[in-house]
């Protein structure tokens, strides 16, 4: 039973992530998912229905335009994130963009300048960063539980099927390791170590030009990264943050750990910490709690934080040579 004042939710792009996000978003009762569009009628009758949804669009412009919609996702191909969170933001709603924010830098601040003209909320949806046992071992690093942070390691790798098509291998849409999956180890490297002094990589393309396999080195005054993106290898994904006085590992999969393990002179702890359904949930009561405190953006996940990012994995798109 939905309450009141629940905040009133709409979804563009309507794939595979967009339907964990909805089953993720049932679980608040104070969410609900007003609206959602898709340029195919057909796929957006069928994901209202399965949803319970009230309302469904044929074009994202009538959901912008929907005076009773509050946020909206954004979950379409990477290459369309930057106009339509922009053209969300100027119709007065308040943004959830999927990752990675924009390709390119440039594009990045055009979003973050537009939720401030507007004063509307603007996230980039790092869910990792809302998840209880990536909160969790932030908050050990920052009180100095390890010692003094020197080596992180992470791994986001999968082997993709070619063959079966999709945005992966697109390059029109954004496609590739890096932009898809790279984003988060260097989310990781970057949320425990800040910005890094100099940035190394390395890739093996595909054909039509985007990056199968990235690996990467972060250079830190005092500390390294050594981080990889793959969608043609398997890892164990598990991720090591390493300091003085001993270590921290994320289960894997590590980017939405249902725990960790801390190390400490050869004496290990274990820790179990669930999600709310398959995680997305955590971000979405950010998005809540912000929206409700008059925030146009997260103290957790800021616009900085976003740009940082941004920045940072520009950077290694110009070291290997990507362009889109």
């Amino acid at each position: 039973m939905k309450n009141d004042k629940s905040i009133k939710w709409g979804i563009i792009g309507l794939g595979n992530i967009a339907n964990q996000f909805a089953a993720d978003l049932m679980l608040l009762d104070d969410a609900n998912l007003f609206a959602v569009a898709s340029r195919d009628n057909d796929k957006a009758i069928a994901f209202a229905k399965k949803y319970n949804c009230s309302k469904s669009y044929d074009s994202y412009e009538a959901l912008f335009k929907d005076d009773q919609v509050d946020i909206i996702y954004i979950a379409t191909p990477h290459d369309s994130h930057a106009e339509l969170s922009i053209k969300a933001l100027e119709n007065g709603k308040h943004v959830l963009c999927e990752k990675p924010l924009a390709l390119s830098y440039k594009d990045a601040v055009r979003m973050v300048e537009a939720s401030k003209k507007n004063n509307k909320f603007f996230m980039e949806a790092f869910w990792t960063r809302f998840i209880p046992s990536v909160k969790e071992i932030i908050e050990k690093v920052d009180q100095g539980i390890i010692g003094d942070l020197k080596y992180v390691k992470a791994d986001f790798a999968f082997y993709a099927d070619e063959k079966q098509g999709g945005r992966l291998f697109d390059k029109n849409l954004g496609g590739g390791a890096l932009y898809d999956i790279g984003v988060y180890p260097l989310f990781l490297s970057y949320i425990l170590l800040g910005f890094p002094k100099e940035i190394f990589a390395k890739s093996i393309y595909h054909k039509n030009g985007i990056d199968l396999q990235t690996s990467m080195i972060l250079q830190y005054e005092n500390a390294q990264a050594i981080l990889l993106a793959s969608i043609v290898s398997e890892s164990d994904m598990k991720a090591t943050i390493s300091g003085t006085q001993g270590h921290i590992e994320l289960n894997s999969p590590w980017y939405i750990a249902n725990g960790y393990s801390l190390s400490k002179k050869d004496k290990e702890e274990t820790f179990s910490l669930s999600n709310l359904g398959i995680g997305y949930t955590h971000e979405a009561i950010e998005c809540h709690n912000c929206i409700r405190n008059n925030q146009i953006e997260s103290k957790l996940w800021s616009h900085q934080n976003s740009l940082d990012l941004s920045k940072i994995t520009e950077e290694v798109k110009t070291q290997i040579g990507l362009e889109f």
